[in-house]
């Protein structure tokens, strides 16, 4: 299974791809996260904190989404699309090759494109919250070892709340 990496802006989550393995080991902008085996979840979930306390959530390779510190929605892979926030919407980036170089063509998303994409966020999160709820979960593995990252993931989907806003900038900060 290949999935995006951790990295510093969206085009790195599809560009450097990784074993589902690696995204545990090396997401070291994520100080704190954990990799669940969810019931009903078809792939591990990785789950990760940066140091401003932004999260980030990888249900498999597709969808991924990454918050900045106030909980808004800054970057997403959903559907095989790279998105990223711009002034409060959201703006698709497509690749286009050509015979010298790849190029990213911007697309603003409709209303109702990203009304789609925050109830994919929303369907992901509920269906991960009450798991964790119910106890119907393993961890395969975390970063530290022996903190209670699992309280913080809880912690961090209740604030989410039912709703999510798009952030201004993609930016973490």
């Amino acid at each position: 299974i290949a999935v995006p990496r951790v990295g510093g802006d969206v085009t790195s989550m599809a560009r450097q791809e990784a074993d589902r393995e690696d995204l545990l080991r090396e997401a070291t902008a994520l100080v704190e996260r954990a990799e669940l085996c969810v019931a009903g979840m078809a792939e591990p979930v990785v789950v990760g904190f940066r140091r401003d306390g932004a999260g980030s959530v990888y249900f498999g390779g597709d969808p991924v989404f990454q918050f900045n510190s106030l909980g808004e929605l800054r970057r997403a892979f959903c559907g095989g699309r790279l998105l990223k926030a711009e002034r409060g919407g959201m703006v698709a980036l497509n690749r286009q090759r050509t015979a010298t170089e790849v190029q990213l063509v911007r697309h603003e998303l409709s209303a109702a494109e990203t009304a789609a994409v925050l109830q994919t966020l929303a369907e992901n999160v509920v269906h991960l919250r009450d798991a964790l709820a119910r106890c119907d979960y393993s961890v395969t593995g975390q970063v530290p070892p022996h903190a209670d990252v699992v309280g913080r993931i809880r912690g961090w989907l209740e604030s989410l709340g039912e709703t999510t806003r798009v952030a201004r900038v993609p930016n973490v900060k």
